[in-house]
């Protein structure tokens, strides 16, 4: 036989305080989302323009003449950051969107849908931030390496 846990022996109801939390939460969420997208646009048009202007940089100064390859290099950094930070800006933005869905209709379904995009925008930026922690560590601890190898 089966058990079932303490939790589903009852329904969560939320009291209009932490309803009122959720509807300013998705209002804001939604702006950050708004303008995360604007941001990524704007990585897009530098990503796709920075090799012309790393190319006329190093026409235009003296002794900069292998700027013009690394236009390219950083055009195609700025796609992958921009791909990366699409994904949480959109986990965000569903959550956004269901959760006035899930007020405006009154729909359990939506909030609990807004919730697991809640919950995949904040395990994006967790995972990311452990990359960015361990890319940081190995390169501390190559950095050491060369020292006690060069000197």
């Amino acid at each position: 036989m089966e058990e079932t846990s303490v939790f589903e022996k009852f329904e969560l109801q939320l009291d209009q305080t932490a309803k009122d939390f959720l509807r300013e939460t998705a209002k804001w969420a939604y702006f950050l989302s708004i303008m995360g997208y604007i941001f990524i646009g704007l990585l897009v048009v530098v990503a796709i323009f920075a090799g012309s202007i790393f190319a006329s940089m190093s026409s235009s100064m003296p002794g900069m003449g292998m700027m013009a390859g690394m236009g390219t290099l950083i055009g195609g950094l700025y796609f992958v950051i921009a791909a990366l930070y699409f994904f949480p800006i959109y986990y965000l933005n569903k959550f956004a969107v269901n959760t006035k869905k899930a007020f405006r209709d009154n729909d359990s379904e939506a909030l609990t849908s807004s919730l697991g995009y809640l919950k995949s925008h904040y395990k994006f930026i967790g995972i990311m931030t452990l990359s960015v922690l361990i890319l940081y560590a190995i390169i501390f601890v190559f950095g050491i390496l060369g020292l006690f190898l060069r000197g």
